[in-house]
């Protein structure tokens, strides 16, 4: 029997989509002890994910987890790397993340679909525990944006403007969007109602957005603003937290927009819902071409499509993503003018 106050460490190393689907197994840890001490290991440039979240106590790196012993140790990332440096720690329980690799092989491979991958990762998670049980509290996820980075975002996004934050990057080439795609959906928003458009994303992400932004007219160009490489991960969690929707890839800023429950539209291409990254507990609707016989190709993503043809994006046609969004703004609209 596990104590009233036990100690606790999570690890989850990277990256941002699964260290952010880690956010509810730790509230509910918290919320079954409420004097628990968790603490929690992530990456160096993992932590600010992490950073203000109330139900941790401390926060490490791999580098600086000190030796010492736990209550009960979780591995969520159940690596060769999280597993040689938990050797250091002890523990009176041990539980890992079970990956169920085996399974996604079956969906990629021979398509063959196992039900106990249907479920999100978010209860993969929690089912680690084993024994443990927690409640299930219908929450999402969660992040907490600094007052700093609150008032970045209040300085780029005035009250009252409608907002739609576009996610147009991915790791993997088969999880993006072609950017004419994207540059049409937004071309028929910003036609159709007053909204700022905001392009976020890393670094790495730039080439994407410029590739939207060259297909763009004069006149679209004045409602979009592309931030990608210029924020950090909280100063765009605060954006996504001023959004009214988000258009997003199945990406880590997909599952940063689910924590402050936006209304998301999601994209995907070789992604399947069955691998479990789906947005957790929080509205969305999903986009993505049924029926081909070569969905999903990765579990992770593939840098160009096998097939050749990538019709698992290029067929998910921008009129019907415009559409659905604008409906959305438009029934926004609606219930603000029959509240007033």
């Amino acid at each position: 029997m596990m104590e009233e106050a036990p100690s606790i460490l999570v690890v989850r190393l990277s990256s941002i989509g699964d260290i952010i689907l880690t956010t509810p197994v730790v509230r509910r840890l918290k919320a079954k002890w409420p004097g628990a001490v968790i603490e929690y290991c992530t990456r160096p440039e993992f932590l600010c994910l992490l950073s203000g979240n109330p139900h941790i106590s401390v926060l490490h790196t791999p580098e600086t987890l000190p030796g010492g012993s736990y209550d009960l140790i979780i591995d969520l990332q159940n690596s060769r790397r999280s597993r040689t440096l938990l050797r250091r720690v002890e523990g009176d329980v041990r539980v890992r993340y079970r990956k169920a690799n085996w399974k996604k092989w079956l969906l990629v491979h021979l398509k063959l679909r196992v039900d106990a991958l249907s479920s999100s990762v978010v209860e993969r998670y929690q089912a680690a525990l084993g024994d443990v049980v927690l409640q299930d509290d219908a929450l999402g996820c969660e992040l907490f944006p600094s007052e700093e980075d609150a008032l970045f975002a209040s300085s780029l996004i005035a009250p009252g403007e409608r907002v739609l934050g576009v996610a147009c990057g991915a790791r993997h080439f088969t999880k993006r969007w072609p950017p004419e795609h994207f540059a049409e959906a937004i071309r028929l928003v910003a036609d159709g109602e007053k909204v700022k458009v905001l392009l976020l994303g890393g670094k790495d992400d730039r080439q994407n957005a410029l590739g939207i932004m060259d297909r763009l007219s004069e006149k679209t160009l004045e409602s979009v603003h592309d931030l990608t490489g210029t924020c950090t991960l909280m100063q765009t969690g605060a954006l996504l937290r001023r959004c009214d929707a988000v258009l997003t890839n199945d990406t880590g800023l997909m599952h940063e927009a689910s924590a402050f429950s936006r209304r998301l539209f999601v994209l995907f291409g070789s992604s399947d819902a069955s691998f479990g990254f789906l947005p957790y507990n929080t509205p969305f609707e999903l986009f993505e071409v049924p029926g081909l016989s070569c969905r999903p190709c990765s579990h992770i993503g593939r840098e160009r499509c096998p097939e050749k043809h990538f019709r698992c994006m290029r067929d998910i046609l921008p009129e019907r993503v415009a559409g659905s969004i604008l409906a959305f703004f438009q029934k926004l609209c609606m219930i603000e003018c029959v509240w007033w």
